[in-house]
């Protein structure tokens, strides 16, 4: 990088002097001849603008001293009415009536009103440059104004200029490469430093801190590189919690399955009561490790994108009354109270079995967290936000920590039970799909008091009755 950055800067030199060279060495007297053409046209605009007013004597000697100037005017028969030029001065038009007529003629035969070209003094065969043009309009010339003055070589001022610049070259070259080289390190530390770094993230240490100091792009560059290697870090770590979890999660059922299935082999396999339990227990296992095993294919599915949305309009109201109906139809059995509170009909757009889901999910976390007294609370309300869903327990509640982690796959509270049915995937699942819809959704806890899980449909999703 260094030796590249560097190899550039010396590039940008060298065609800023190539380009250097080539204007003044080959150019320059176009350049100088050009430049007094200009000035020449400029100065008789206003040489006629002043013979035009009257008094013009003083002001056209002056420009003539003061430009190296020879001016002749003539009237429009051709006679001349004045003339005026420079101290030791070569004068191509005074005394050479000849060569000022076939001026005038050619001036006349012009259909601009203005000729100028380049000729050479008889006598001191200096470089002259003419320029002759009609006062007044082409069609009724009130006269003609005509100037020449000397193009001065300037092989002399370019020598000059060449060798000033073979020494400024040098120096500047000397000065560039140094400079480079000062830069190009500059610019490149902060990169190797940066790479280095990114080297030990490439074999699996992501607790780097990554240093671009220097400029303000390898600073952003080194901070989105730490945030990523701490992003990294996590997934990480929560990959490994995955493995464990899964892991023991399929260890146990399967444990289950063949300690069950040993002992129906050798010890009820005769006896019908025990050899039921024994295969009910199996049943419950499978249903347990089918259930993870779904779970696990779902949560990927939702991550990689591939499940998609199939959206239809429906009554949230009804839906959730249907819900918390089954669940109430376990009460007999598993001692749960469900409650139930709207505040009327609801309808949304919006995947219907996905969202029925989310709600089972949050009512089967807070069946396991709900305490002694097993209470759910399931909560419908009508907001400036939206519709929002809750489903809130009075059990232990979490704290801060808890709170944060709660939607990571296979996390647990400290009041997670081993004993409590589950895949500890269940509200990754509902993260998954809320972020689907876009939907907002949180938790609120108080240790001591309960926890209350609730998710908003946006307003534009349904239409509030």
């Amino acid at each position: 990088m260094r030796r590249t950055i560097w190899l550039w800067f010396m590039a940008f030199v060298f065609v800023t002097f190539l380009l250097l060279w080539v204007c003044q060495g080959l150019f320059l007297q176009n350049f100088y001849d050009r430049m007094k053409t200009k000035d020449i046209m400029r100065l008789s605009d206003k040489m006629i603008e002043l013979y035009q007013e009257g008094d013009y004597q003083d002001e056209f000697k002056q420009l003539a001293m003061q430009n190296e100037l020879c001016i002749e005017v003539r009237d429009r028969f051709n006679r001349s009415v004045d003339h005026f030029h420079y101290v030791g001065g070569s004068c191509f038009l005074h005394g050479y009536n000849n060569h000022v007529t076939e001026i005038v003629q050619r001036v006349r035969s012009s259909q601009t009103g203005f000729e100028y070209w380049k000729d050479t003094h008889p006598v001191t065969h200096v470089d002259l440059l003419i320029y002759a043009r009609v006062i007044g309009s082409n069609s009724m010339p009130e006269g003609y104004l005509l100037i020449n003055t000397p193009l001065k070589p300037i092989s002399a001022t370019v020598s000059i200029i060449r060798r000033q610049l073979v020494i400024i070259t040098i120096l500047l070259v000397l000065i560039a490469a140094l400079l480079s080289m000062i830069v190009s390190d500059r610019l490149a530390k902060p990169i190797v430093r940066v790479t280095k770094d990114a080297q030990q993230l490439a074999h699996g240490k992501y607790d780097i801190q990554f240093d671009g100091s220097g400029y303000d792009e390898a600073e952003r560059l080194a901070e989105t590189l730490t945030y990523a290697s701490h992003e990294i870090n996590r997934v990480d770590a929560m990959q490994r919690d995955l493995i464990a979890n899964a892991s023991h999660d399929l260890r146990t059922p399967l444990t289950m399955l063949k300690a069950y299935a040993e002992m129906i082999r050798d010890l009820s396999g005769d006896n019908p009561e025990k050899r039921a339990e024994h295969l009910q227990v199996i049943i419950e296992e499978t249903d347990r490790l089918t259930a993870l095993v779904n779970d696990i294919l779902d949560l990927s599915k939702y991550e990689n994108g591939k499940m998609k949305l199939e959206r239809s309009e429906f009554d949230i109201e009804e839906r959730l009354t249907e819900i918390v109906e089954r669940y109430r139809g376990l009460s007999d059995v598993s001692g749960y109270t469900f409650s139930l509170e709207t505040d009327g009909e609801a309808f949304v757009c919006c995947d219907a079995g996905k969202i029925e889901q989310v709600i089972c999910n949050l009512m089967n976390n807070a069946m396991n967290y709900s305490g002694e007294n097993k209470e759910i609370f399931v909560k419908l309300q009508h907001t400036k936000e939206g519709i929002r869903i809750s489903v809130r327990d009075r059990g232990a509640g979490m704290d801060q920590e808890t709170l944060s982690r709660i939607f990571d796959k296979y996390y647990r509270s400290e009041n997670y039970k081993r004993e409590v049915r589950g895949t500890g995937l269940g509200l990754s699942i509902v993260k998954a799909i809320l972020r689907m819809h876009d939907y907002a959704f949180g938790v609120d806890s108080t240790v001591g008091v309960g926890s209350t899980f609730w998710f908003v449909i946006h307003p534009d999703e349904g239409e509030e009755s």
